[in-house]
């Protein structure tokens, strides 16, 4: 899958648990961040 396209809809995601369940906050930011590095590693590594 495409990183343009995957990052808004992560970040979409992300957004609707916050308003849902804000305890899951942090457990949101941690897993993005997480998601993002691995992209982002995944790209330079190919």
């Amino acid at each position: 899958m495409d990183p343009v396209l995957l990052n808004p809809l992560i970040a979409l995601v992300a957004g609707i648990l916050i308003l849902l369940v804000p305890r899951l906050l942090n457990y949101v930011v941690a897993i993005y961040l997480i998601v993002i590095g691995i992209i982002g590693l995944a790209h330079h590594l190919q």
